[in-house]
């Protein structure tokens, strides 16, 4: 790997993690009335498109960071929908 990978996957993985407690946080107590609809459904999105982007390029760190951040905004998301 060089730099460049190093970087990006130790960014991946910050950021990736960052997001962990607060999803898991919102799925133990089903507590969504923070959370902003429209923030939420531009943020799913705007993560659904870098997964687009690190697919086109093969660059696997976005790939994978954005698989979990996309797979954890969507079920939120969801959440969001189902018990305002």
């Amino acid at each position: 790997m060089t730099l460049i990978d190093w970087i990006g996957s130790l960014a991946a993985l910050i950021t990736t993690a960052s997001f962990i407690p607060q999803a898991w946080q919102t799925f133990r107590t089903r507590d969504v009335s923070g959370i902003s609809l429209g923030m939420y459904s531009l943020f799913t999105v705007g993560v659904a498109l870098w997964l687009v982007y690190g697919i086109l390029l093969m660059a696997w760190p976005i790939i994978i960071a954005n698989t979990i951040t996309t797979t954890l905004a969507l079920m939120i998301l969801v959440m969001k929908l189902r018990y305002r």
